[in-house]
């Protein structure tokens, strides 16, 4: 009797071990678990700290170059019209005239002066004209959803970037000759998609080797996921290629006013 006691009090002491280790395994796992989402955390905000400074340093070179180099410009080319006519200073001119507008070109590239001063919806209207302009494939611009001056200017950056690089990648790579760019507000949600007729490809190709992928996609999808949202490519050869961008806002506070 006395050994079977003894007998089911030290399974008992066994069982209660192993109890003990299991709940500060458990523990430890929700420590580190909690860490990880920690450290992915500041990852995530770190980079889009180094985004952030990369586009407000776009922001400066920009109106350095039109309010700088393109005043300067301009006020050299007025004081050579002073000068008396002759083919060399026609010819000068035409040259600083070219340059200047080389100028302001680049100023715009890097940070177009409408996506500050009149939001998103506008600056991708212009995005798709600049396209059009210069050879690229017709741009149907549907964004009336995303015409909304609430939106913080780090997502209106983010989606105009996304789109201006997915409409390079229809003019240079895709043989696109119809863009169509849709964006709608759903809620606390925005969805942005992007359609090419051009030759399109196999998505399944990238997933077994991302670096087929390119700078672009792979870029494009970086910049989405920084801001936890979600990124999906449906495409096949000869049949186009949809970008489906889906991005969660922060709900908006409640006036104290409506909120009693």
């Amino acid at each position: 009797m006395w050994k079977l006691k003894a007998g089911k009090q030290t399974e008992a002491e066994e069982l209660a071990r192993i109890g003990d280790q299991l709940q500060r395994l458990s523990a430890d796992n929700r420590r580190m678990f909690d860490e990880l989402n920690a450290m992915q955390q500041r990852s995530r905000s770190l980079a889009r700290s180094v985004w952030r400074i990369q586009e407000d340093e776009r922001r400066r070179l920009a109106r350095e170059l039109h309010d700088g180099v393109g005043q300067s410009l301009t006020a050299l080319r007025h004081r050579l019209d002073r000068l008396p006519a002759g083919s060399l200073r026609d010819e000068v001119i035409d040259m600083l005239v070219q340059v200047i507008e080389d100028v302001r070109e680049m100023s715009r590239l890097l940070r177009p002066p409408v996506l500050d001063d009149l939001g998103l919806e506008p600056a991708l209207r212009w995005l798709g004209r600049r396209v059009r302009e210069g050879g690229g494939p017709e741009v149907i611009v549907d964004a009336v959803g995303l015409a909304d001056s609430t939106l913080e200017p780090e997502l209106e950056t983010l989606l105009f970037r996304v789109t201006q690089e997915a409409l390079n990648n229809a003019a240079r790579h895709a043989g696109a000759s119809c863009v169509s760019v849709s964006g709608r507000r759903l809620g606390n949600r925005l969805e942005l998609t992007i359609r090419d007729d051009g030759v399109g490809f196999d998505p399944e190709s990238l997933r077994e080797d991302p670096e087929a992928a390119g700078v672009g996609l792979a870029g494009m999808h970086d910049r989405v996921e920084l801001f936890g949202g979600d990124f999906a490519i449906c495409s096949a050869p000869g049949q186009g290629t949809t970008l489906a961008i889906g991005l969660a806002l922060d709900p908006p506070v409640a006036d104290e006013g409506e909120s009693r």
